[in-house]
């Protein structure tokens, strides 16, 4: 699917910054930059334009023209209509999977449907669409409001855990399990839905956590579920809060400013760790099985 808009110049330093670390290396002629963000390829042209190009091309490029104020009433009117949006439920979702350094973060949220209009008032939506200053403001209030679970997953454990058979869905799928679990066991109020933004089939998640002594059932699996369900997009929000903050403490701990995602700038800084602290450092910080393991150590090791 193919989506082209145009933005307002305050909009599109917006894009700029947020597609910072997202950035293909490659120059193209008349763009000004071309970024991948999860399935979605977004090319900014010098002539304004801006295409997304993916299968959630209509998601993102719909994010923007509603941050730039255009389509709001109709984008707020859909999500109302969708079965997952005006319900009481409980969603889980998880950050930190696409970064090398930080901790993996997965949070269940229990959102009633009364909570809506104060989410809505706060501008609850799926964290990657909003910056990390608005979140580390608006996350401990949706910390008070609503009942959550949480887990960290240091580096360190991540790469205890990772191996060919246990491969980052399969520890994905147990965290979610975990959090899920906990948090119905302890909800008391009723619920329409157990949503989770579906990364693996339903068979496939089941098979990773057949093993878990606990197992929650009755999960709906959808795509972009932080965009249709604020239970969903709460999880996503206080998973990004923690997250920040455990990425200040691990940059705190290495006197370094740690940069997120997995580009260039994070190999420099790879690179600058084991010139520091040695090699043997990265299986405290940074996710072994990337491949920026291997460019920053020049050959693989691991």
């Amino acid at each position: 699917m193919n989506c082209v808009i145009r933005v307002s110049d305050k909009t599109k330093e917006k894009m700029l910054k947020y597609y910072a670390d997202k950035k293909r290396d490659k120059v193209i002629p008349y763009v000004v930059f071309q970024a991948q963000d999860g399935d979605t390829v977004v090319t900014m042209y010098e002539s304004g334009k801006i295409m997304f190009q993916g299968t959630s091309a209509d998601v993102d490029s719909t994010m923007w023209l509603e941050m730039d104020g255009q389509n709001k009433a109709e984008k707020k009117e859909k999500k109302k209509q969708g079965k997952y949006y005006s319900c009481s439920s409980i969603g889980s979702d998880e950050v930190g999977t696409g970064d090398y350094f930080g901790p993996i973060v997965v949070t269940a949220s229990y959102v009633k449907k009364e909570d809506i209009p104060y989410l809505e008032e706060l501008g609850i939506r799926d964290s990657k669409k909003m910056t990390d200053q608005k979140i580390l403001e608006i996350a401990p209030k949706v910390a008070k409001r609503i009942s959550y679970k949480s887990i960290i997953l240091t580096n360190q454990e991540y790469n205890e855990k990772h191996t060919k058979d246990n491969n980052m869905n399969k520890i994905k799928a147990i965290m979610h399990n975990k959090v899920l679990y906990q948090l119905v066991q302890e909800t008391k109020d009723a619920y329409d839905y157990i949503i989770v933004d579906e990364f693996a089939k339903e068979n496939r998640y089941y098979d990773y956590v057949k093993e878990s002594t606990e197992i929650q059932r009755g999960i709906t699996f959808i795509t972009k579920a932080e965009d249709q369900n604020l239970a969903v997009a709460c999880s996503s929000v206080i998973s990004r809060y923690l997250f920040l903050k455990e990425f200040d403490k691990l940059s705190d701990s290495l006197h370094l400013p740690l940069p997120k995602g997995a580009g260039k700038d994070v190999d420099k800084m790879g690179e600058e760790i084991v010139a520091t602290y040695g090699s043997e450092k990265l299986k405290e910080v940074a996710k072994l099985n990337f491949a920026n393991t291997s460019r920053i150590l020049k050959t693989v090791i691991f």
